[in-house]
């Protein structure tokens, strides 16, 4: 059922989705300033971005059922507010617990954001499931892409770079705040009569479908964790610079050009693209590692927003070819099984990378790690190759 909801809901809802996954990745070019001025070891750095990941993971479990059991409205008017409190805690924030605390609020915000507010647009829309989904993913790209670029700005020219960048992103969060209290329910029929946390689990049927899907999201959410949280360094620190803006400018380069190749990759068949993304993922991994070792700022950028295509074209390929082929009855424990891999691939190796990175070097570490990754995209690509294929939706 279409609900009577003003126009700019959609919008809306949309605009507070670009703000709570660019708050995800502002941290990002900032991390390198907490570890000059706090002397902490690349292992903090993934620690605190780890938990970010874990938290979320929490959250996308839970959040979706208690929105249909109680409504998408109070679901969001809680996050968004966490995402106000969390930048508050970023901006008082004197030592690593309180970064801590910070990101895991903004985990649990973040992920209920992602699940309701997807949902909410599924109320509004219902006939625009194909569309709604690619919107979204454009969104979530270009939120962490306007971010990361804003933030890396305003701390490399702007005043209180720990403070500033902050403010501006609970302001935005604030105004997500008012959008959704001042909209309706969108969620008003055949509410749920009961909590279910939803189980991860996958039919026989799917399961090789499953694996080629979730190993691809599983090697590509590897690469976004040390992207967000290692790579603004490692970019820097290869062409020898200390402008945060070029760091930024590599990862929201490569945010950008993921978003665009979901867009461009809209009509293929899900299965090729998913397997074209997982390859070029591969070979561009490859790339970025030369890049850093050549140390050229604009080769390196190149590969960066190189990589971000492919990795967007595996990602939500991957995501897309699954959706068309899990039974609709095992949908929440499937899409549960899938963000339990997704999240714990983006935390896990982060963390390995870090500890890694703190005893041997960020330098001695990064191909080596990249090589596994890469690995892993081929792995899934020659699986993708194998599985049955499904037509892209009219």
């Amino acid at each position: 059922m279409v609900t009577s909801s003003p126009r700019w809901t959609y919008p809306a809802l949309l605009g507070l989705l670009m703000v709570s996954l660019g708050i995800s990745a502002a941290p990002s070019p900032l991390y390198g300033i907490y570890a000059e001025e706090w002397g902490f070891a690349p292992i903090t750095t993934t620690v605190v971005f780890a938990a970010y990941a874990i938290a979320a993971l929490v959250s996308v479990l839970v959040s979706g059922s208690i929105s249909d059991r109680y409504g998408r409205r109070p679901i969001l008017l809680v996050a968004a507010a966490g995402l106000v409190v969390g930048l508050v805690l970023f901006m008082v924030a004197g030592s690593v617990p309180v970064l801590i605390a910070a990101r895991v609020l903004h985990g649990l915000s973040v992920g209920a954001i992602v699940v309701v507010a997807t949902a909410a647009l599924l109320d509004l829309r219902p006939d625009e499931g194909a569309s709604t989904g690619r919107r979204t993913g454009i969104a979530f790209n270009l939120g962490i892409f306007i971010a990361i670029l804003g933030t890396a700005a305003d701390a490399q020219y702007g005043p209180a770079p720990l403070v500033v960048p902050y403010a501006v992103l609970a302001a935005l969060a604030a105004a997500g705040f008012v959008a959704v209290l001042l909209m309706r329910e969108t969620h008003t029929v055949d509410r749920a009569v009961a909590l279910n946390i939803a189980r991860p689990r996958v039919p026989a049927e799917i399961s090789g479908d499953f694996t080629f899907a979730a190993l691809g999201v599983m090697a590509s959410w590897s690469v976004l964790g040390v992207f967000l949280s290692l790579f603004p360094t490692i970019a820097t620190v290869a062409v020898g610079t200390d402008n945060l803006v070029f760091g930024g400018l590599v990862v929201g380069g490569s945010a950008l050009a993921a978003a665009a190749s979901q867009q461009v990759a809209s009509g293929w068949d899900a299965r090729t693209a998913a397997v074209i993304g997982d390859v070029g993922t591969a070979v561009s991994l490859g790339a970025c590692v030369l890049t850093v070792h050549i140390g050229n700022g604009w080769l390196l950028a190149a590969a960066s927003v190189v990589l971000g295509f492919f990795f967007g074209l595996a990602f939500g390929s991957s995501l897309r070819h699954l959706g068309q082929v899990v039974p609709p009855s095992h949908r929440g424990e499937v899409m549960s099984a899938f963000y339990l891999l997704a999240y714990g691939a983006m935390a896990v190796p982060t963390i390995i990378a870090g500890a890694a990175a703190t005893r041997w070097g960020v330098d001695a570490v990064f191909a080596p790690f990249m090589a596994c990754v890469a690995a892993a995209c081929l792995a899934a690509g020659a699986l993708g190759a194998r599985v049955r294929g499904v037509q892209p939706d009219a």
